[in-house]
């Protein structure tokens, strides 16, 4: 298989005259990085045998002192690059330690995924999960920004700017409708199927383009691969992308609603007519521990301080642990449209695009799985369903709610992280690792003096 591999890579870089390789991971903190190196004769079967080093501390993985690590190519992964001048084949990477087993390094996101797939048929008898990400964003025409010892603002320049709603508005009016097609042809190039694409309810200039079902490894690379191919679009149209949860105060905010089921035997693992939403037993369990985990959880699907200005009630926000068929005020949303037996899913709505999506996806399969093993109803836990607005108060059930901070979600990820563990996925370092990282980025803006503080404080 992996001579096949390597003779199909070699016709590519042969027919196209392929200059350069080019290979890419993304940081512990999701920041994509790569390293391009010119074509020779032998060149990957000299990287799969030896690899590239590179300085994994300068990824935020590892110590100064303990940092030579190991990138090789996932040939799975070729594409040609558009957005390089020189014709380039581009490939995702293993990250390998420097000993003789050339062992994978256990905070790698593709290798996190991997190991919780492998529990998936151990605890529910499925073979595969599938999953569905809604990518939200917003395009600006010019974006300014600064921080200094004496001055702080960013300034944002809109084409659009609807009286309410723009959801699905229609061209003329919807100003970046040509932008989204000419993004999705190039997504299909790196083999990423749209669904459709439209224009978001954000009135200036947000969008929308939700992807295919794709398996949980595709899954985490496409979503990297969307924020690359849409940042460097965006910049050959001198535009400018955003992934930002809430760039904007008082517009609606950026999520990744990840839609997601399993398949047993290539049939859906959810789906039973007459259960509520079409969900079975196991769906349930599912859902319930997505559910019971979800304050932890939100330390890797909401893992940026800016994530927490957009889970706010209000702007259709999922901050409600609850569940229920249409509703958009729940973090879980079963959708009712869904007609087709072998798509029956739910959809998992506090997620945004700060996440690494690695880290992400496999947080929230491992609180399925613990929800599967240990049975947790989301029916008899109080989570619902929920068929009624959880803003007005017409809902009369037991609310729970997302953390509103990221530090109370790190604090409820130190109070629940057990399900991250089962299998060894998130080992301790991982976890030190990322909390530290996190408490860097919550203290460097508690400190830092905001514009809207001068509007309220400086006169008083």
């Amino acid at each position: 298989m992996l001579k096949n591999a390597i003779q199909t890579c070699n016709e590519i870089i042969k027919k196209n005259n392929i200059e350069v390789i080019d290979l890419k991971c993304i940081d512990l903190s999701g920041r994509l990085h790569h390293i391009s190196l010119p074509v020779y004769p032998g060149i990957l079967n000299k990287l799969l045998d030896e690899g590239v080093g590179f300085d994994g501390s300068s990824y935020g993985f590892r110590k100064v002192e303990n940092s030579d690590m190991i990138l090789t190519p996932d040939l799975t992964t070729a594409v040609i690059d558009p957005f390089r001048d020189a014709p380039t084949l581009s490939f995702y990477s293993n990250i390998v330690l420097t000993d003789d087993k050339r062992s994978p390094f256990l905070q790698d996101g593709r290798y996190l995924v991997k190991q919780a797939e492998s529990l998936l048929k151990k605890i529910t008898g499925a073979d595969k999960s599938w999953w569905g990400p809604e990518f939200e964003f917003y395009i600006f025409s010019n974006v300014e920004y600064d921080t200094r010892t004496s001055a702080s603002y960013y300034k944002i320049e809109h084409e659009e700017e609807f009286y309410k709603k723009a959801y699905h508005a229609a061209n003329p009016f919807d100003v970046y409708d040509d932008f989204r097609d000419e993004a999705c042809k190039i997504l299909k190039q790196f083999g990423i199927k749209v669904k459709y694409h439209h224009h978001e309810t954000g009135e200036r200039g947000q969008q929308e383009i939700e992807t295919f079902f794709t398996d949980v490894l595709n899954t985490g690379d496409n979503v990297v691969t969307a924020k690359y191919v849409l940042f460097n679009y965006a910049r050959m149209r001198n535009l400018y992308v955003t992934f930002m949860p809430k760039p904007m105060y008082q517009q609606a905010g950026n999520g990744m609603h990840l839609h997601l089921f399993l398949t047993k035997n290539g049939k859906n693992a959810f789906y039973k007519k007459g259960e509520y939403g079409n969900i079975n037993e196991l769906g349930r369990f599912f859902i319930g521990g997505l559910l019971k985990h979800a304050p932890a959880l939100a330390a890797f699907t909401n893992p940026s301080t800016n994530s927490y200005k957009r889970l706010v009630p209000g702007f259709e926000a999922p901050v409600t642990l609850t569940y229920g068929q249409g509703n958009r005020s729940s973090a879980i949303r079963i959708p009712k449209y869904v007609t087709n037996p072998e798509e029956a899913r739910f959809e998992y709505r506090p997620p945004d695009a700060t996440a690494n999506p690695y880290l992400c996806i496999s947080a929230m399969l491992l609180a399925g799985l613990d929800g599967v093993a240990n049975k947790i109803d989301p029916i008899k836990e109080g989570y619902g369903p929920a068929d009624k607005n959880l803003f007005d108060g017409s809902y009369e059930g037991k609310i729970e709610y997302l953390p509103r901070s990221l530090a109370e979600a790190l604090d409820a990820l130190a109070a629940d992280n057990d399900f991250l563990r089962r299998g060894n996925v998130f080992t301790d370092e991982l976890l030190q690792q990322w909390v530290s990282i996190k408490e860097e980025e919550i203290k460097a803006i508690s400190a830092m003096p905001h514009p809207f503080e001068y509007k309220m404080y400086f006169n008083l």
